[in-house]
């Protein structure tokens, strides 16, 4: 995946450090139930949700809460990343960014947040839409700069997600 870093490198964990949207540990209860029952409930993933967007949080609420827990029950326990990722968007109000969040809270701490502000912090182009190939390739992307620059991938998408506010126009 083609990409032009626009941090320098040496300043990541700087930004990282600056990052103030909101604290994960808030959301640490989620990733404690989520691993207990596997899977989450509507009102669990309507919090992951208001988490990652507001302005589309509550259309999670019109899906059948069975159909909630079924979905998130199968990405889960899926072994190929496709598996975890399609299904999910298959719930109302559940796009990449957000089904992104479900895996990095609920699955594994390694799954990066798809988010505009990191792709363009990146120095990569918007998709005009995301696929569960484009996550893939971000996924292993964001996985390699962590591992080359000794972060975690979380502290990566803090450190991207606040250079964009710091530095992208208009957004």
């Amino acid at each position: 995946m083609d990409h032009r870093l626009r941090i320098p490198p040496n300043e990541l964990r700087k930004y990282s450090e600056r990052y103030d949207y909101g604290a994960d540990p808030k959301l640490s209860h989620l990733e404690d139930a989520a691993k207990k029952q596997s899977y989450l409930t509507r009102a669990q993933l309507h919090e992951l949700a208001l988490w990652k967007s507001r302005r589309r949080a509550d259309l999670v609420l019109a899906n059948d809460e069975t159909f909630v827990r079924e979905v998130t029950s199968f990405a889960f326990s899926a072994e190929h990343e496709y598996s975890r990722i399609a299904p999910l968007t298959l719930l109302k109000g559940v796009q990449f960014p957000t089904a992104s969040v479900v895996l990095h809270f609920c699955v594994d701490r390694s799954y990066p947040i798809l988010d505009f502000r990191a792709i363009w912090s990146l120095g990569m182009d918007q998709p005009p839409f995301y696929t569960p190939e484009y996550w893939c390739a971000y996924t292993a992307l964001c996985r390699s700069i962590s591992a080359q620059y000794a972060l975690t991938v979380r502290e990566l998408d803090m450190a991207l997600w606040q250079y964009s506010r710091e530095h992208q126009g208009g957004a």
